[in-house]
């Protein structure tokens, strides 16, 4: 008999219980995800997160006794395996700058549909990072602006091959050598040598750099994530 696909743990944390009740129906769900813990005030989600040991934590920036960042800044000490998503009111690309800074590996308003909040869950437990579309071109232009007048020479693009960008972007959103083979129709030896490439030519040393280009380049857009199972492109 086949051993049952364990669930996504995740934490809600928010200080309205209309909301979090919504969303506890949301996440319950899915046949993939439950719900284990609920906070109305950032001090309880930083305990709740150490007693519960959850997943994933949807953790809002505006709450009661402990500000947001602040709980976020404890969760990543304390918790340093736990995914942390925010959910917020705040578009402003001054709180996502702060919130990915901090920690977060993943950031969505909370005016996303449904769908878009399901699939966030799911892109930061694999490891990956989902920032909400609307913001994501914001956090890109402002990038571009303080790097200056070089940038475009240094673009990934004029760096890197088609497929080293496309696995690059792959990497960051938390599929696995195996599975972005799966993807794009190639041997896991392939990937790997795609992902030396990346690493030697951009100096990205560890996982979290790989995440920080990605997400500063814009590669964590749908839009920009096209799988292209059909490109054989080099």
């Amino acid at each position: 008999m086949a051993m049952r696909k364990q669930r996504i743990r995740v934490m809600i944390a928010d200080d309205h219980a209309i909301l979090r009740a919504g969303l506890r129906m949301l996440v319950s769900a899915q046949p993939d995800m439950e719900v284990i813990s609920e906070a109305s005030d950032g001090e309880t989600a930083i305990q709740t997160a150490r007693e519960s040991k959850p997943d994933v934590v949807l953790l809002d920036l505006t709450m009661p006794r402990v500000g947001g960042i602040k709980a976020l800044h404890a969760i990543m000490r304390d918790c340093p395996e736990v995914r942390v998503l925010i959910l917020t009111m705040h578009d402003d690309s001054a709180y996502l700058r702060s919130a990915l800074a901090a920690g977060a590996s993943g950031y969505l308003l909370k005016r996303a549909v449904d769908a878009e909040l399901i699939a966030a869950i799911r892109a930061v437990h694999r490891g990956g990072v989902f920032i909400d579309p609307r913001l994501a071109g914001t956090l890109v232009q402002n990038v571009l602006a303080k790097t200056g007048s070089n940038t475009r020479s240094a673009r990934p693009a004029n760096i890197l091959s088609r497929r080293e960008l496309q696995v690059l972007g792959l990497v960051a959103r938390g599929y696995t050598s195996a599975e972005i083979a799966t993807q794009i129709y190639v041997g896991v030896k392939t990937i790997e040598t795609y992902r030396s490439r990346f690493t030697q030519k951009l100096g990205l040393r560890t996982r979290s750099d790989v995440i920080r280009f990605a997400v500063q380049m814009g590669l964590l857009t749908p839009e920009a994530l096209e799988n292209e199972p059909g490109d054989t492109a080099h």
